[in-house]
């Protein structure tokens, strides 16, 4: 193996849009973390949950923004999106804490994420 490697310079996302998003284990997750009463993990478990749901969170959030770009300007749903897109920025960018009500937040915002990103890829064939 030599000891070079490759920077790919993508910034508008277009190598990361032909990866599908690994669901399932994240809805495992999110379904999990919001089933919680009690929990008693330590403070760097429950931060280290609250960080792969963010990265997760902002992979979806991706995915929302280039599928809600695709709509024409005349459908709402686009600015809908926008809406909740802001919202989302917004809470992604609060510092993650190591308490259970921070993991569940996102996780909330991961399944909110996925259900806007549900409403525009199924009306996605009837727009065009």
């Amino acid at each position: 193996m030599s000891d070079t490697h490759a920077v790919l310079h993508d910034p508008h996302g277009l190598i990361e849009a032909e990866l599908p998003l690994d669901r399932a284990p994240y809805e495992a997750l999110v379904t999990a973390v919001l089933a919680w009463q009690n929990p008693n993990l330590a403070p760097r478990d429950y931060e280290q949950i609250a960080l792969q749901l963010t990265g997760h969170a902002r992979a979806v959030a991706a995915n929302v923004r280039r599928h809600a770009a695709t709509l024409p300007k005349s459908d709402g749903r686009g600015a809908l999106a926008e809406v909740v897109l802001c919202e989302a920025d917004g809470r992604l960018s609060t510092p993650l804490k190591g308490t259970a009500r921070c993991a569940q937040n996102r996780a909330r915002l991961v399944r909110a994420l996925y259900t806007w990103l549900d409403r525009l890829t199924e009306a996605l064939p009837a727009a065009t």
